[in-house]
């Protein structure tokens, strides 16, 4: 597919159960999770993380490989496009009260069986799912190196 975009799967525990972090999109305002194109000289689960910084204000530890991925029509450069959207899983170890787009977004954590519901991509669903009947959901991070939160390169 010619057209890409990175995002993060942002998930915490909390009193021994698991938790995905949704936003909103800008437009329709439907849950999903944090997601952009990408950015130059910086790897696509870097990409991931830098994105769910400045759309939902988490930073964390991000695995480099994919849990999954699903297809979306984007906008680029004033034409419609078909893009394939690739998932990270992001443990959340920090949250911001205040971040970039926080104006733009609402943002909520919920159980994956809930989140699974609530958004419309089958991919992102599976992903979701799959993380939450895990009995290791840290296993995407243990199994590949993770890395931290970096910063955008200037440009």
């Amino acid at each position: 597919m010619k057209f890409k975009q990175f995002a993060a799967l942002p998930f915490r525990t909390r009193e021994d159960d698991l938790e995905i972090l949704l936003i909103t999109t800008r437009k329709k305002r439907r849950w999903s999770v944090p997601k952009g194109w990408p950015i130059k000289r910086t790897a696509p689960h870097e990409t991931a993380v830098i994105e769910a910084y400045e759309e939902a204000g988490v930073r964390g530890e991000i695995g480099e490989k994919q849990i999954g991925r699903f297809r979306k029509r984007r906008l680029r450069k004033k034409q419609s496009v078909l893009c394939e959207v690739q998932i990270f899983p992001l443990e959340v170890t920090h949250q911001q009260n205040d971040w970039p787009e926080k104006r733009e977004r609402n943002r909520m954590w919920i159980a994956p069986r809930k989140a699974a519901k609530l958004v419309k991509k089958s991919g992102l669903r599976r992903a979701i799912e799959d993380l939450g009947i895990s009995s290791d959901f840290r296993a995407p991070l243990s199994s590949n190196r993770s890395v931290r939160t970096p910063r955008r390169p200037s440009r």
